[in-house]
């Protein structure tokens, strides 16, 4: 259920890094969360030197020409240990599949009520209680 948006610099990452980005967001909800693999709901959007500003050493970090944001629609059914598993993976994942900085990977959570989401024909289909995983 979760919905990735990866904001990434243009031009950076080919074809096949960013089918592996794709593949990296989708498994840190199968490993981290135990969602099915079907879940898989990823966009990916590249912005310009003029359209994506990441200060470089905010909080103490040290990013690169690579940095990116991921934000995430996830459940706000889900605890801050699920929040902390899905972001940790998220780092893990993207950092082994395009060799970049953990630092170059800035997550936001963003929490919608499950009754929110619809998969399709109009329906919301979680409207009546919340996805058996």
């Amino acid at each position: 259920m979760p919905v990735f948006n990866a904001h990434i610099p243009a031009n950076r990452f080919s074809r096949d890094q960013k089918r592996a980005l794709a593949d990296a967001l989708n498994q840190s909800l199968v490993q981290g969360l135990g969602i099915p693999e079907g879940d898989r709901f990823i966009m990916i959007s590249e912005h310009g030197a003029d359209e994506l500003f990441l200060h470089p050493t905010f909080m103490d970090m040290q990013r690169s020409a690579d940095a990116m944001i991921i934000t995430v629609l996830i459940g706000a059914h889900r605890p801050l240990e699920d929040r902390r598993k899905v972001t940790t993976a998220i780092n893990e994942l993207v950092v082994e599949a395009l060799g970049v900085s953990p630092d170059d990977i800035f997550v936001a959570l963003i929490p919608v009520p499950n009754e929110n989401f619809s998969f399709g024909r109009g329906e919301l289909q979680l409207a009546e209680g919340a996805p058996r995983w």
